[in-house]
């Protein structure tokens, strides 16, 4: 199993343990050694991906939501506090009867 296949699935399981796995987004996808920088309150903060989850402040985390809590002190959605997210969908086309002049 690949080392990033293992990250999701600690990730995807550690969410299932606190409850928060409606946040689990496998779409995204962090090389280690990937630097997520977010600015909160006037203080810039760094997290950086690791194989087997993240680094913040020399401590090791398998959740950017716990580190987007211990940054605001409120639940987040770690992948949205950080900026994170898929590329939209396009929208289908739609055909409008009696379209305005």
């Amino acid at each position: 199993m690949s080392a990033a296949t293992k990250r999701k699935l600690w990730t995807f399981a550690a969410q299932l343990e606190t409850g928060d796995g409606a946040t689990f987004d496998p779409g995204i996808r962090l090389k280690s050694g990937a630097k997520l920088v977010r600015e909160w309150s006037g203080d810039t903060y760094v997290v950086i991906a690791l194989e087997d989850g993240f680094e913040f402040e020399g401590r090791h985390y398998r959740s950017l939501s716990k580190i987007a809590q211990e940054i605001t002190g409120a639940h987040w959605s770690g992948p949205r506090f950080f900026g994170l997210k898929r590329a939209p969908k396009p929208f289908a086309e739609q055909s409008v009867e009696g379209g305005h002049e």
